[in-house]
């Protein structure tokens, strides 16, 4: 018996050395991709975010963020998500409009083009978004817009008449119907992509923000930045469901405190970048300034039609949404 209590406790004592030795709570760690280059509004806010998690979890999260598509292309993020090949990620929200119209809301044009009515787009669309992306097994933590939308071209444009014929740069269902509908030729083109499509001539045109055109050099390829201010698509950042349930509720509250901050600062930052890469594209010895009235006249002819085939396929849950929208103004 004397035996047994020794070799117990002398055991019990080697379990606290090794306990004592190993850290309280091994770290998870969270890859995040993200589509833009690192040097994007966006991305450097996903960074911040990030970082601000890693720190108020003390290591208990440590998020790492892979911009520039190098570890998922645009396109694959959110799969990448879903299926828990990654823990978190950043993706265009109208990139999923193929999936459910609904995801497209951000994108009809002439709807919400400043970035005040944007805000109140969003907060009529977030609880069907929210609800969309539960039954995809995804969370969405924040959302940041995008500068208002411009169109870019390698020559001067006054008419839509202008444009047909050029080989236009998609990046969701709305950029493919406004290419159709102005007789340009739609070319499905990731953002990491851009400069060298301009570059080799597989795209001559596209609309984006200031920002991505900034980022992207695009003033070595293109002539032409028209200001129409189509629409601020969103970028989102969603974590899997199933990770985010298992995450304790202290280190849930860090990541939404965190997220917020994000939500805001990334609102700032589009805001300030906006007239930041306005000028930015000029000194790059690009044309800038508003479109004509006669070529704006022809793009909003244009958004009403495309409103109408949005309001059809969204069905009950676009009109609630553009209801609501409508209804806070």
């Amino acid at each position: 018996m004397k035996m047994t209590t020794k070799l117990m406790t002398g055991a019990a004592a080697l379990a606290i050395a090794v306990t004592g030795a190993l850290p309280a709570l091994a770290a998870e760690k969270w890859d995040m991709p993200m589509a833009y280059s690192a040097s994007n509004f966006h991305s450097e806010n996903g960074a911040e975010f990030a970082s601000c998690v890693t720190k108020g979890t003390q290591g208990e999260i440590e998020i790492t963020t892979h911009p520039g598509g190098s570890l998922f292309a645009g396109a694959d993020i959110k799969r990448a998500i879903q299926t828990g090949q990654v823990q978190i990620g950043e993706r265009l929200m109208s990139g999923h409009q193929n999936e459910n119209a609904v995801f497209g809301f951000d994108s009809i044009p002439f709807l919400a083009p400043s970035f005040d009515a944007s805000a109140k787009l969003f907060e009529a669309a977030k609880p069907k978004m929210s609800e969309l992306l539960e039954e995809q097994n995804l969370v969405m933590l924040y959302a940041v817009p995008w500068p208002p939308q411009g169109l870019y071209f390698n020559k001067e444009v006054n008419s839509v008449e202008d444009m047909k014929g050029l080989k236009f740069r998609s990046y969701n269902n709305a950029t493919s119907r406004l290419a159709e509908l102005t007789g340009m030729l739609p070319v499905t083109i990731e953002a990491a992509e851009i400069s060298q499509a301009f570059a080799t001539g597989v795209a001559e045109s596209m609309i984006s923000s200031g920002a991505t055109g900034y980022d992207r050099k695009v003033w070595e390829s293109l002539s032409h930045f028209y200001e129409v201010d189509a629409w601020l698509p969103y970028n989102y950042v969603m974590v899997n469901k199933e990770i985010w349930d298992g995450t304790s509720e202290a280190n849930q509250g860090i990541i939404t405190s965190c997220a917020k901050e994000a939500e805001m600062n990334g609102l700032k930052a589009s805001k300030a970048y906006t007239q930041f890469t306005m000028d930015g594209l000029a000194e790059g010895g690009m044309a800038v300034g508003p479109a004509g009235d006669a070529l704006m006249g022809e793009l909003r002819a244009i958004g009403e039609t495309m409103t109408a085939e949005w309001l059809e396929a969204a069905g009950d849950d676009g009109k609630a949404i553009v209801d609501a929208y409508k209804a806070s103004n």
